[in-house]
């Protein structure tokens, strides 16, 4: 992944930490004790794709708007714009928190409860790697601008 000078320097696209862990959570469930959350598939199911579905819609709202404004979306790019309005109105992370639904609608859907139980894991690491990086960045580029928004609008929810 190319990383342009003038971005937050993230140096992995982010989806790949959730898929990774997921898959490794996934993967774990067929050599450990813990392979059930002992619940009824329809009830996990439902509520997987219940997460998933609100996930995928927040995501690509998030991702339109920066179509919209004709930002970048990786932030190994440069971006242009501060987007404050459709999910940025309610968290400064919509595409973050949408991987995370998807993360968690997944793995409760497939009943990983190792894989669920990673969760906090990939937030931690996605708010100590990609964020913090991404709000430096955005604080130096556009100052008072985004420290307002940044002041007015929670991290994740």
């Amino acid at each position: 992944m190319a990383i342009e000078s003038d971005s937050a320097g993230v140096r992995f696209p982010p989806p790949f930490v959730y898929l990774g862990t997921l898959l490794l959570g996934l993967a774990a469930e067929r050599f450990l004790t813990l392979r059930s959350f002992g619940i009824d598939w329809r009830l996990l199911a439902a509520t997987g794709a219940l997460l998933s579905v609100a996930g995928m819609a927040m995501m690509l709202a998030a991702a339109g708007l920066f179509r919209l404004l004709g930002t970048s979306i990786p932030p190994s790019r440069s971006t242009t714009f501060i987007a404050t309005t459709g999910p940025y109105r309610w968290t400064r992370n919509p595409m973050y928190l949408g991987m995370a639904l998807i993360y968690a609608g997944l793995a409760i859907g497939f009943d990983g409860p190792i894989a669920f139980a990673l969760l906090p894991l990939v937030l931690i690491v996605i708010q100590t790697q990609v964020i913090a990086r991404e709000e430096r960045y955005l604080e130096a580029k556009f100052g008072d601008d985004y420290r307002r928004y940044k002041a007015g609008v929670r991290r994740w929810l």
